[in-house]
């Protein structure tokens, strides 16, 4: 019983894209991950910033301080590494 009691959340969950952004006007958008807390492994270390990730390609993008451009979006910074994501 506590076997299908600990898989139920998990069947739950939509499975994790390769693909995720934060940004809702993004195509890489998906509402249904965002309803479960993801965690983002970047290099081996947890990151809490990530705004945009592609596990396949092997980058993560986040924001570069208040920095914004010229249209008022914030300025993302492309790191190229090891992405592990997951649920918590």
């Amino acid at each position: 019983m506590s076997e299908n009691q600990a898989s139920t959340p998990s069947d739950s969950r939509p499975p994790i894209p390769d693909h995720l952004s934060v940004d809702p006007r993004s195509p890489h958008h998906d509402a249904a991950v965002f309803e479960h807390e993801i965690g983002i492994r970047f290099n081996d270390k947890e990151r809490s910033d990530v705004e945009e990730y592609c596990i396949s390609e092997g980058w993560i993008k986040f924001r570069a301080g208040k920095t914004v451009d010229r249209k008022g979006q914030p300025l993302m910074l492309k790191l190229k590494g090891r992405v592990e994501a997951f649920y918590r």
